[in-house]
This record gives structure tokens, C-alpha cells and sequence, in this order.
């Protein structure tokens, strides 16, 4: 008995012992030493206050976590304008940014957090937390609170002219429900103005150190894409394909991915936004892969499209090398300057034209049945970036450059076209006189795209054994 009570003596000291270890914020080793920094994160805060009226407070809620399936989260995915000011990445969380300084009790600031707060019992299920010191320390805050305080917080959001706010996340739970709550009753009816129009003109010009992620995340994806064209046979599936880019991405340390992958073979690629990736054998058609990795928060967008048996068919190249020239000429004004609309009107002139010549259409007004979208969007935290809507191109902008075309079967055109799906899309770093290829590692020429197909993939060794 005394043994057996010696046990579980140790059992429990060595189960408070590790969670006191979580407690003081025991880091694990070998983590990545290339996040924004502190200093980053102040100074956009600083950016912002720079842009922000007179007597006004800006107000940015955390993200809420999503149910996956019963009791379990989606993985966790915080909102871009709260890291972007902050570098926090946890969810109840409410930051305060003040045009001036406000001045209570306790001294002078000009920003508040509030933060959720550590639950030893909690992170040794869940992870760490930084709680309201972590976020002194790691982050640079001064002021932060854990967000429960929030209600008795002194503050009067009805002496400010302005406060600043996105739409507010209304369908949370937990803290950041009470935190939503609190803080519409001390709003009262305080003139907001929109939170966009602020964030737009800060997050629309990438800084040197966005441009050192940004870079990097689009440097793995088109290294990405140039093994799954070395990798892919007719016999894959459009999920297997996918896994081998995700397997590239994990490799060089991307966390995620910045949208659901889309790897459409034949008739999925005329769809554009198939996100199901479920064709068990993508045979001798071409395969449109739009995957793009999310690295430290910033998102690439790249998309190639090419054989599965490693040649274009006649009519497989003559639209792949319409959607290249296009592509091409968007490309010579991607410079400062430039209209933003003169983007997708270029885009639209070669693409109507190919068309044309192939006699698939008759009139350039016929274009919009096969293609769909527009040939540009900003890139950075959001894949579809925030920006000032409708600008002159700026320098310090990354944009994509995508145009496509896209035949479905029943097409008002000859069936050679039929289930011909084509979409290039590169990255490119806006600059004062021309701009940058970031994607210039994944081949765009089709002659290139064949090159690379034939060349052996470091996949071509892998055998797993069958399935009973």
C-alpha cells in the first residue's frame, strides 16, 4: 500500500510539474527564427495611427474558432488585420489602437490588449498560450489585460469622434462573444467609420519585411509545381497529385495552404473553384493545379496547367498559348502607374482575339463564355488581399497575373475544344518602371512544361503497399 501511494505521489507531482512547465511558457526547441517582428508589428500600428482622424480609437476582434466536427476545431486561422498589428495569433483577443495618447491611473498609453487568458489545464491538451504577460514580453505591449477584464476596463468609446472597427465577428462563443458583447454596450451609438479603408492603403504596399515571406511563400509553391509536373502520370488521382505539392510545402516549413487546393483533370479544370479533388485517375487529359502555399501568413497563388502524359495536344497548346500571350502583355504593365482596369482590358483584348483567329468565337463580346473572371487580384495576408479597390497601380503591390480560358462539353464551338481548361497564374512584385516574376520557378512556356514532365521526380521511388 505505501508503494502504491508512493506511485501515485509521483504521478500527480509529475503531472503538476508539467503543467507548471506549461505554465511558465516552456518553449519548444528548433522553431522558426524568420516571424515578423515585435518592431514590425509596432510600427504598423504607428502606420496606422499616421492614418486615423482625429480623437478616434481603432478596434480589431480576434477571429472565432470553427466547429470541424463535434468537439473538434478547424485548425486555427487568425485574422490578418490582428497579426498584421499585433502578431498575435490566438483566438478571444481584442486589440485597441488610439490616435493619441490616453491617460488613466496607471499612467499614459496608446494601445490596449486584451488577450485570452492561460489555462495550464487547457494547453496540455490544446498548446501554449501567451496570456497577458507572454504578450508583454514576446509581442511589446505595455498594456494587456486577459479579455474577461474587459467589461470593467474604464473606457468611454463615447467621448471619441470616431471609432474605427470591422465588421464585428457576431457569431462567436466563449470570451470573444463577451468581448463582442461588452463592447457594443459601451459603443452605444459612437459614429464608426470602416476599418478597410484604413487597412487597404497600409496592407495594399508590401513592406521589405512582408516582401522576405511573401517571396518565400511563392518560391515554395512554384518549386512545388514544377516537381508535381515531374511527378504526375495519367494513373494518379487529382488527391494524389495534391499531396505531393502539400508534401513540398510542409517540407520547406509553410504552415498551410492559402486556399483549398485545386487540381482539376479534363473536365474539372472548366470549373473554377473545384475544391473537391476526387477523380481517382486523371488519365491522358490536362490537369489545372491552382495551389498556392501559406507561409508565417502570407499566401501565394500560383497555377499551371499541363499534360498528365507529358504532351499537349494540338488544341491543347493553341489555347494554352493563347492564355501565355495574354499573360505576357498583362505582364508589360504591371509598373507603377498603371490603371488597375487596363489590367483585365488587355487580358480580355488577347484572349478575345485567340479565340477568334481559332474561329471558337465570332465577336470579342462572346469571350465572357469562356472566361469568367478577372485576370488580377492583390496578394499578401488574404489571398485576395486588402487594398485600395479600383487604384493605380502602386509600387511595393503584388498582384497576380491569371488569365484562362475554359471550354466546358457543350460549348457553342467545335468538340475538338471541348473540356479544355487552361489557367497561368504567376505572382508579380509591382515596381517603378516594370515588375518582377516572384513564380519564375514553376515553367510557363509549353515547351518548358514538356521539358519538365519528362525529367524523373524524387516521388518516382515511392511505393506504398496496397490496401487490403
Amino acid at each position: 500500500m505505501k508503494v502504491l501511494k508512493q506511485a501515485l505521489l509521483f504521478v500527480m507531482f509529475s503531472f503538476v510539474a508539467s503543467l507548471t512547465a506549461t505554465a511558465q511558457g516552456t518553449e519548444p526547441e528548433s522553431q522558426p527564427t524568420d516571424y515578423l517582428t515585435k518592431e514590425f508589428h509596432a510600427g504598423r500600428r504607428q502606420a496606422l495611427r499616421d492614418l486615423m482622424p482625429a480623437n478616434s480609437v481603432a478596434v480589431v476582434f480576434a477571429y472565432p474558432e470553427r466547429i470541424f466536427s463535434k468537439d473538434v476545431n478547424y485548425v486555427y486561422h487568425p485574422n490578418p488585420d490582428m497579426y498584421y498589428f499585433s502578431g498575435y495569433k490566438e483566438p478571444d483577443a481584442c486589440l485597441l489602437v488610439f490616435k493619441e495618447m490616453q491617460t488613466d491611473a496607471e499612467g499614459s498609453y496608446n494601445e490596449v490588449m486584451f488577450v485570452r487568458r492561460r489555462d495550464p489545464s487547457r494547453e496540455s491538451w490544446t498548446g501554449r498560450r501567451l496570456g497577458a504577460e507572454g504578450v508583454k514580453s514576446k509581442l511589446g505591449f505595455s498594456r494587456v489585460y486577459v479579455s474577461t477584464e474587459f467589461d470593467k476596463f474604464p473606457i468611454d468609446f463615447k467621448k471619441f469622434s470616431e471609432v474605427v472597427t470591422d465588421r464585428l465577428p457576431d457569431d462567436a462563443g466563449g470570451d470573444l462573444k463577451a468581448l463582442v458583447a461588452n463592447f457594443k454596450g459601451k459603443m452605444g451609438t459612437t459614429n464608426t467609420a470602416d476599418f478597410a479603408t484604413f487597412t487597404g492603403a497600409l496592407r495594399g504596399i508590401k513592406t521589405p519585411e512582408e516582401l522576405v515571406l511573401l517571396k518565400k511563400s511563392v518560391e515554395i509553391s512554384s518549386i512545388a509545381h514544377a516537381e508535381a509536373m515531374r511527378a504526375v502520370n495519367p494513373k494518379m488521382s487529382e488527391r494524389e497529385l495534391e499531396g505531393i505539392m502539400l508534401y513540398v510545402h510542409k517540407k520547406y516549413g509553410a504552415e498551410d495552404e492559402g486556399y483549398p487546393p485545386i487540381v482539376g483533370a479534363g473536365a474539372n479544370g472548366c470549373i473554377l473553384h473545384y475544391e473537391e479533388n476526387n477523380s481517382t485517375e486523371i488519365k491522358n487529359q490536362l490537369v489545372l493545379m491552382d495551389v498556392g502555399a501559406e507561409y508565417h501568413g502570407y499566401s501565394a497563388d500560383v497555377t499551371r496547367t499541363f499534360p498528365a502524359n507529358g504532351k499537349f495536344t494540338e488544341e491543347q497548346k493553341a489555347i494554352y498559348q493563347i492564355v501565355y500571350d495574354a499573360q505576357e502583355e498583362v505582364f508589360k504593365l504591371c509598373h507603377e502607374g498603371t490603371k488597375s482596369a487596363a489590367l483585365n482590358a488587355k487580358a480580355s483584348e488577347v484572349l478575345a482575339a485567340g479565340l477568334m483567329k481559332l474561329g471558337i468565337i465570332k465577336t470579342a463580346a462572346e469571350l465572357r463564355t469562356y472566361y469568367g473572371h478577372s485576370v488580377t487580384h492583390q496578394l499578401g495576408l488574404d489571398v485576395h488581399d486588402k487594398g485600395v479597390r479600383g487604384s493605380d497601380l502602386k509600387a511595393g503591390m503584388v498582384l497576380t497575373n491569371e488569365p484562362g480560358l475554359y471550354i466546358p462539353a457543350g460549348s457553342p464551338c467545335d468538340k475538338k475544344w471541348w473540356n479544355i481548361g487552361v489557367r497561368i497564374e504567376d505572382d508579380v512584385l509591382i515596381g517603378k518602371t516594370e515588375g518582377t516574376w516572384l513564380s519564375i520557378d514553376a515553367p510557363r512556356k509549353w515547351q518548358d512544361v514538356e521539358k519538365t514532365i519528362a525529367e524523373k521526380s524524387i516521388f518516382d521511388a515511392v511505393k506504398l503497399p496496397a490496401l487490403k
